[in-house]
């Protein structure tokens, strides 16, 4: 049986969680962004599609605080952070997955994951780091491994498994699929859908990857030259006509001819993402095991204001939260 997206008015009502407004960045004299506006939803998964050097991770850096701002502004949870360092930004309840995973060869996996911890709740450094396997017993089993000596896709379940040791209900991930096998790759969008539906976690997605964003996301983001020159929602995603003008766009890769199928038979295949429904035609959508399994994901107790990060499930008191409507 075919997967249903969710309805329109449920995401409509939903509280916006991150907020950009006309935000630019760059490197130096060279701009980059060049005002982006966009808004993720709690409970929703959003892709950000778009090929190399169109300021995806430029994006994503700008986010979480390692690159300024030079114009705009930038909301988390209605709480303006524009300004604010890219440590208080993960204290507020942020995780961040880079580029190339960062994992520390010469660590081992326990050690690259006890690295992660904050103390800014009530779990224990040994609370989070049973929290985090009982998500990720594939990474369990390699706690005594050096980083090094893992393969990509060990190394970026790694990456995912430490961004959760902060206990985060926004998790934020920059090309996750990057020299990863394809069957990881399945694997990693069935991972990210079930950290939305069983526990909770809002995601914003940079891909390249066009099988990969639709395996996962609820709706996606175009961004060309610095600019977001295009949202597709749930719905449109379905659309093989809507499909075939991303790749038209030369915004994506793919990783299971999806090119070729896109345009072909009127049928298609269930993703991973139990919300977008068929996808694609021809392109097989075959998911792993999941490798997260576990109880009810729980957000640690929340700071002190201003940086509060949200009661789980949304929305914070309205004492603490200014109105972005």
């Amino acid at each position: 049986m075919a997967a249903q997206s969710a309805p329109p008015h449920r995401a409509a009502t939903r509280d916006v969680v991150l907020r950009t407004q006309d935000l630019r960045a760059g490197y130096g004299r060279v701009p980059v962004l060049h005002g982006i506006d966009l808004a993720v939803r709690e409970d929703e998964i959003v892709g950000v599609l778009g090929h190399n050097g169109m300021g995806k991770s430029t994006l994503i850096r700008t986010l979480m605080g390692l690159l300024p701002v030079s114009a705009g502004r930038l909301e988390i949870n209605g709480i303006d952070v524009t300004r604010e360092p890219a440590h208080l930004r993960a204290r507020v309840g942020v995780g961040y997955v880079p580029q190339g995973r960062g994992i520390l060869p010469a660590l081992s996996v326990e050690e690259n994951l006890r690295l992660a911890w904050l103390r800014n709740g009530q779990e224990s450094e040994a609370q989070a780091l049973a929290r985090v396997l009982a998500l990720f017993p594939r990474v369990e089993r390699l706690l005594d491994r050096r980083g090094g000596f893992l393969s990509g896709g060990e190394q970026q379940l790694l990456a995912l498994a430490r961004a959760l040791m902060t206990d985060p209900w926004l998790l934020v991930l920059d090309e996750p699929t990057e020299g990863i096998q394809p069957s990881i790759i399945e694997e990693m969008a069935a991972t990210l859908v079930r950290l939305r539906d069983e526990h909770g976690l809002t995601l914003l997605v940079v891909e390249q990857n066009l099988d990969f964003i639709l395996d996962c996301a609820d709706r996606v983001l175009v961004l060309e030259k610095g600019a977001i020159q295009a949202e597709v929602s749930g719905e449109q995603l379905r659309d093989p006509a809507r499909l075939a003008g991303f790749v038209g766009l030369g915004a994506a890769r793919v990783t299971r001819g999806g090119a070729s199928a896109i345009a072909g038979s009127p049928t298609a295949p269930v993703s991973a993402n139990p919300r977008a429904g068929p996808v694609r035609a021809g392109a097989s959508c075959a998911v792993a095991a999941p490798v997260c399994a576990a109880p009810a994901y729980r957000p640690a107790a929340p700071l002190p204001a201003p940086f509060l990060r949200p009661a789980h499930p949304r929305p914070p008191p309205s004492s603490t939260r200014q109105d972005t409507s």
